[in-house]
Parts: structure tokens; sequence; C-alpha cells
């Protein structure tokens, strides 16, 4: 009886290590799940920008790089990560931004927390930072950073000039919020105040460098803009009336003349259409050296100058 038991113990063992093999075997691997997400995510995002979509939900769940994704293909995915993926891919199909559902975006090799109450972080911001990082090398600089939205100028620019005392501002409380959550996850020591640009004035000759990413799309744009930025982006950081194109960029060079010291220079991030008319605003206030200057993709997208 007793080696009945025990030939009966060891079939029913092996029989289940064959079921949960076999389950195993028909689980969902992260290569055929990577597969699935980029086939859903191309007709909307094209190929290139699907795959890079696909990494950033992976490292977002799982933490892993591209590389880690190669080398755990054959892995089953847990129901948990299976569950996040696919309500991550519907909610990309309603047409939320990705950076939105993870709540989350990648700037300047940093991981900035972001919310729809501030802009996304984009590649042509990281290249305004560029500019600054490379065309400013001494220490101690004083920096304004005008609408800081997350914090991302200012938090780049706290980090890689040396020794500066970055100061930046908002008028959105919202906005201030994420900035402080990002520039204490990142330990970079900022000034952040909500002000408004258009009433701020700041003690004369107090920053070597001021920088905006301001709003600067016309009203009458917005027909043609993706869906997916002009249904969760906040309108406020993004628009300007249709008739008066530069109100922020005039106000910012009204500061600038007062607040910047000698030989200071003044940063902008910029709408092409209107790249002309800012050069000759900028001269018209008092401006030297005024540039506009191309990003990576031939667009005007920047415009700089010294005050004399």
């Amino acid at each position: 009886m007793l080696l009945f038991i025990v030939i009966f113990i060891i079939f029913v063992s092996k029989k289940l290590t064959h079921m949960n093999q076999s389950e195993k075997n028909d689980a969902i691997t992260v290569s055929a799940l990577a597969r699935e997400m980029r086939k859903r995510l191309e007709p909307r995002y094209g190929q290139g920008e699907a795959k890079a979509m696909t990494s950033l939900i992976f490292h977002h769940l799982k933490e892993w790089n591209a590389t880690d994704i190669i080398i755990n293909a054959d892995r089953p995915v847990s129901d948990y990560v299976l569950e996040k993926t696919r309500d991550i891919l519907a909610r990309l199909d309603s047409g939320e931004p990705l950076q939105y559902i993870l709540g989350e975006a990648r700037f300047y090799g940093m991981d900035l927390k972001v919310s729809p109450a501030v802009l996304i972080p984009r590649q042509e911001t990281e290249e305004l930072v560029d500019l600054i990082v490379r065309e400013n090398k001494g220490d101690d600089l004083r920096v304004l950073d005008i609408g800081t939205g997350s914090g991302a100028i200012a938090i780049a620019l706290s980090r890689n000039l040396p020794f500066s005392k970055v100061t930046a501002i908002d008028i959105s409380a919202a906005a201030l919020a994420v900035a402080r959550e990002n520039a204490s996850a990142l330990h970079a020591r900022i000034e952040l105040l909500e002000q408004d640009v258009f009433t701020y004035t700041p003690a004369p000759g107090s920053f070597d460098i001021i920088v905006s990413n301001p709003p600067y799309i016309a009203r009458s744009e917005s027909k043609d803009m993706d869906s997916n930025v002009l249904d969760h982006e906040p309108h406020m950081a993004l628009f300007v009336p249709d008739d008066d194109p530069l109100l922020y960029y005039s106000r910012i060079a009204e500061i600038g003349r007062s607040a910047l010291a000698g030989h200071g220079r003044l940063y902008f991030e910029i709408n092409p259409r209107f790249a002309d008319i800012l050069a000759t605003m900028l001269r018209t206030e008092g401006y030297a050296d005024v540039r506009i200057i191309d990003d990576i993709s031939h667009r005007r997208r920047f415009a700089a100058a010294i005050k004399p």
C-alpha cells in the first residue's frame, strides 16, 4: 500500500510539472509582446517611433534597456506586465501622450516627472540647453529660466553649468509643484518662484543668462496640430494671439534690458514663422549679436542675443 502511494505521488508530481511547463510554454514571451506593441503602434506613430515607445514602456515597467529586452526575449511575461502594457496601448490608441501615461519623460539624460500641468520636454529644447552650455564656459553664472514648466531647462543648466545659481519662474502653481519634485529627485539646487512674467521685475544686473521657451504657437496654427498635443498639453503654455505672436518675447526682452548684467545673454526657443520679426524686435530693443539658429532638422528654432 505504501509503495502504491509513493508511486501515485511521483506520478501526480510529474503530471503537474508537465502541466506547468506546458502553461509556461503557452505564455506570451517578451519578444512576442514587443512585436504586438510595435504592430499596434506603427500605423499611428511610424516604425522608428513605435520601436522607441516600446523600449520606453519596457524601461518604465521593468527598468530594462534595449539589450535587456533582447536578453530576456524568450522569457514569459507576467500577468501584471501584460495587463499594464495592454492598458498603456489602449490609452495610446485614444491619443493620450505616452509621457503623460507613464508620468515621466527623458530629457538631457534625466528622467523627469511630467503631468498634464506641464508641456512634455522635447528634443529641440535639449538642443537649446546644449547651445547654452556650449557657449557659456564660466563659473558662478546667474541664470533665469522664464516659464519653467517641469523645470527641464533650469535643472539641466543647474547640473551642467559649474557652480551656477539658477532661478526659475512660472505662473502655474501646478507646474511649479512638478518642477519642485523634479529638482528634489535630481538634487538640483534651483530657486523656484510663482511669478507672472508680465509683472515680474528682478533686480537690475541680477542675471548673466535669461532663457525661455515661452508660448509661441499662433492660435490659427492649432488646426494643423496633432490631436495628442492639442487635446492633452496645457494650452496656456502653447498658444499666443495671432495678432501678437511676440507677446512673451517682447516682455522678456524688456526684462532683460534691466535684469541682465553687461554682456549678459538672452536665449529663446522660437516659432520659425516669426524668426525675422523677432530678430528685428531684439535689435530694436538694443540687443547686439542677434542670431537665429537652426535646430538639427534645419528649422529656425532658436534666437540668441547679447546685452551690450
